[in-house]
């Protein structure tokens, strides 16, 4: 280990590609999906059209700034510039823990499927072992950390390209023993296209919002490649295809396919209810490979990002110091076993706590991903004006500012509205708005301790 504090660019273009491709395709897509079409039937598209244009505009926001200004600490580096230290410190500090929670999730997602396979070992002992050995691979280098993750986005683009062929050969009636009900039960059969009216969609759109979480991750990525704007601007235009093919076309093809109130779609999941409708051999083996891959990447992808926004709020002052050393690889460490050190942690409390107490830190983070948008979208609104005064040329633009920036806005503070009055998501934002407080007043505490401290080293340097 060395005592320096500098990320090393290691991330080679194929690496970003394809973090930028499958970054946004986890469990979430495999199973969540199908907790939506559920509960809002074959209208469950409609949301998924929603959110996926949501954050193709959020990410397009993200881009203008990160293209003007890369930096590791994205959009917590932005929100300080636009908003003042408080918001940079407040919503780095969220995401943060954030991602620290995914830790848990996932390493528990992926210790069931392995325990289903191999029985005699604990789920704990598996969670404990998978989120150690990503730790491991993390603190090698940030090539090492992209590496594994070049191979589980691959994976994961071949299984949903895989599903897409044989759904859409299916419905063509291409497949002899496998013919489906097709289109026709979108708007004809069981109860019609919106079963459960307008409201059960508007609650599946709180479901599929949060399945893009993680698409901001290539901007913090590119900061460590040799040529991030250029990362990021490729990213970024390529948001909208992605979006449209992983998730609107896969949900289409589900809905087609398996019948919105099939018993069986919300407890095993959509991927692999359809598979068994289409006599797809295997189908729960196929869907668990698939599952625990995309959940190790998000695991791995926790890691990296947790270590990361915590690396850079160090950085500005706004962390412990230590949290800034860098290997002589370049590699944050220090952040990287402290993240996974609360990731830790927080995957004993799941066992070994009352399950009220997890279930409240699973709620804690329930609304930041929204919280992460809305700073987004408050920042571009701000630092664009200030490039706009400045007469500085911007490389990458918003589409139809200021008005869309403000219709991201809008939209966003209407989901939060509606969280805080369904009863089943007002938990959510109750404790991330506790969270949140209680993060600006730690921040407030963290300054003035600075500022005096500064101000004590001002006087005894004056005085010698």
């Amino acid at each position: 280990m060395s005592n320096s504090s500098t990320l090393a660019p290691g991330l080679k273009q194929r690496h970003v590609t394809m973090l930028s491709i499958a970054g946004a395709i986890g469990a979430g897509l495999f199973i969540g999906s199908g907790h939506a079409i559920a509960s809002a039937g074959p209208a469950a598209i409609l949301a998924y059209i929603f959110s996926g244009t949501l954050v193709v505009l959020v990410m397009r926001m993200l881009g203008e700034m990160a293209v003007a200004s890369p930096d590791t600490g994205s959009f917590s580096t932005y929100a300080e510039r636009a908003m003042g230290r408080s918001a940079g410190f407040t919503i780095g500090w969220l995401y943060w823990w954030f991602w620290v929670l995914v830790i848990p999730i996932e390493a528990i997602a992926a210790a069931a499927i392995l325990h289903a396979w191999f029985p005699a070992v604990q789920t704990w002992e598996f969670a404990i072992a998978v989120t150690g050995l990503l730790t491991v691979t993390n603190l090698f280098s940030v090539a090492r950390y992209g590496e594994f993750e070049f191979w589980f986005a691959m994976l994961k683009v071949i299984a949903v390209l895989g599903f897409i062929a044989i759904g859409g050969l299916a419905l063509a009636g291409a497949l002899p023993g496998r013919e489906v009900s097709g289109v026709m039960q979108l708007s004809n059969a069981f109860g019609g296209f919106m079963p459960n009216g307008m409201t059960a969609v508007i609650g599946a759109m709180l479901i599929t919002v949060f399945s893009f979480m993680g698409t901001e991750i290539v901007t913090i990525a590119a900061a460590e490649s040799q040529n991030p704007a250029k990362q990021i601007i490729r990213a970024t235009n390529s948001v909208v295809w992605r979006m449209g093919i992983f998730y609107i076309v896969s949900v289409f093809l589900i809905i087609s396919i398996v019948p919105w109130n099939d018993p069986l779609l919300g407890e095993v999941g959509s991927y692999q209810r359809a598979l068994e409708l289409m006599n797809v051999p295997q189908a729960k083996m196929i869907v668990d490979i698939v599952v625990l891959i995309a959940v190790a990447s998000c695991l791995n992808s926790a890691i990296y990002t947790a270590s990361r926004m915590v690396y850079s709020l160090s950085k500005r002052g706004d962390g412990p110091q230590v949290l800034q050393k860098t290997s002589s690889s370049g590699v944050p460490y220090v952040a990287v076993l402290a993240s996974t050190a609360v990731g830790f942690l927080t995957t004993a409390l799941n066992y070994f706590a009352p399950n009220e107490v997890f279930s409240f830190l699973l709620a804690s983070s329930g609304a930041v991903a929204l919280l992460v948008y809305l700073v987004i979208a408050v920042s571009q609104l701000k630092l664009r004006k200030k490039l706009n005064e400045s007469g500085q040329p911007i490389a990458f633009k918003m589409w139809f500012y200021p008005w869309l920036s403000y219709l991201v806005i809008f939209c966003i503070l209407s989901i939060l509205v509606v969280m805080l009055i369904l009863p089943e998501h007002r938990m959510e934002v109750i404790a991330t708005g506790a969270l949140t407080l209680s993060i600006v007043c730690t921040g407030s505490i963290f300054n003035a301790k600075k500022s005096t401290v500064q101000t004590i080293e001002v006087a005894s340097t004056e005085s010698v």
